[in-house]
């Protein structure tokens, strides 16, 4: 901890790249871990489910399992939202570049955020573009309609689907700018999101993560801890 402490202390431009393993301590399930989402059985797999045309010809059964699993309006942020928003407060970290929809790092106060996959607290009719809060989606039942009668769809990144260019575009540039990049609760293997990281050209890349990554050979520090008992230990 005092490597990476005397890291962010030298540092002037971080980056902050995050994926599931962020979010897990504040109970929100991850996708490929042992208890993950895509080890859960439903009738159709889960990357099925989530992906474009399932939408299209089966919404109801993906809303069915979208309120069960992919909402979670209890969870607030833990300690490594918390922190990052801490950084970005004293002015070192610049940006935070997340894979993750719920929405966390904003309710922890963090401003400048890059939600690659969406979040699930936008919603939009798809008939007239009207927006619809998160809890217009967990009161309806069924499929949710719009006042026009227009399907409602979640502001999220299906398979199928392609990330918007503007967020893109401000990530990417923020990860060519940084001097520090932390990577952590990704096993940065979904991609395009995964791919971003090569844009990286700074001192040091900082990787958090449970499992390797296939970017460990590259890295200048490494640890296997819990993301937030990481980033909470910069501050004791």
């Amino acid at each position: 901890m005092k490597t990476l402490r005397q890291i962010i202390d030298e540092s002037n431009y971080i980056v902050f790249f995050g994926g599931a393993g962020v979010s897990t301590e504040s109970g929100i399930p991850d996708f490929r871990s042992v208890d993950g989402l895509y080890s859960m059985k439903y009738d159709y797999p889960p990357e099925t489910i989530l992906s474009h045309t399932f939408f299209m010809e089966n919404t109801k059964e993906f809303y069915r399992f979208y309120r069960d699993k992919m909402l979670c309006p209890s969870a607030g942020p833990n300690a490594a939202h918390l922190a990052l928003a801490r950084l970005e407060a004293e002015g070192k970290l610049k940006a935070v570049v997340t894979q993750n929809i719920d929405n966390l790092h904003q309710l922890a106060g963090s401003k400048s955020v890059y939600e690659l996959h969406g979040s699930v607290w936008r919603n939009y009719c798809m008939k007239c573009g009207k927006f619809h809060d998160l809890d217009f989606i967990i009161n309806s039942t069924g499929v949710p309609r719009c006042e026009c009668s227009g399907v409602v769809k979640p502001d999220v990144v299906l398979y199928e689907e392609g990330l918007d260019g503007k967020t893109v575009q401000g990530a990417c540039e923020h990860i060519m700018k940084a001097d520090t990049l932390i990577v952590a609760g990704t096993s940065l293997t979904v991609y395009p999101a995964a791919s971003f990281v090569r844009y990286f050209s700074g001192k040091n890349l900082v990787l958090i993560n449970r499992d390797p990554t296939p970017m460990d050979d590259m890295a200048t520090f490494i640890t296997h801890e819990n993301v937030g008992k990481v980033l909470n230990e910069i501050y004791k």
